[in-house]
């Protein structure tokens, strides 16, 4: 499995400590974000994720900034692309299993980063439920 990652100045400790992990468990990762503490535009991380998810280059993404909106909300610019802004496990297994998210929005300054492996871990796991569900994601358009 592929997962595209991507990551502001405030999730670079995340984004180090997410990549072990996905690696150690034997994933592909590429890794758009930052490795620094210096200031950046999340923006610029944001649209290469949001683009292999987009084409299939990877079959999730995770996005982490400081509070998580900002990646959250230019993801879900994208076509194709439903990114879940994330804080604990039980609203990470809640945004794949109803809303089929592709994209995890993870806030650093609101989670502790072995809180956020278990929520990585829950939604790579964590299956679309389809059915009811599946009906309101329809409406959810694709372009405006």
């Amino acid at each position: 499995m592929k997962i595209s990652i991507g990551n502001d100045h405030a999730g670079t400790d995340y984004k180090l400590a997410i990549v072990k992990h996905l690696e150690a468990k034997g994933y592909t990762v590429n890794n758009y974000g930052t490795d620094s503490d210096d200031s950046v535009d999340y923006a610029d991380f944001v649209h290469p994720v949001a683009d292999d998810v987009e084409t299939n280059k990877a079959d999730y993404g995770i996005l982490i900034c400081g509070s998580a909106n900002g990646v959250a909300m230019t993801a879900n610019k994208h076509q194709k692309v439903r990114a879940g802004l994330c804080w604990n496990k039980e609203i990470t297994e809640l945004t794949r299993s109803h809303n089929n998210a592709n994209v995890l929005c993870i806030p650093a300054r609101f989670t502790a980063i072995q809180q956020v492996i278990e929520m990585v871990d829950t939604f790579l796991s964590t299956e679309f439920e389809g059915g009811r569900h599946q009906k309101r994601i329809d409406k959810i358009p694709l372009s405006c």
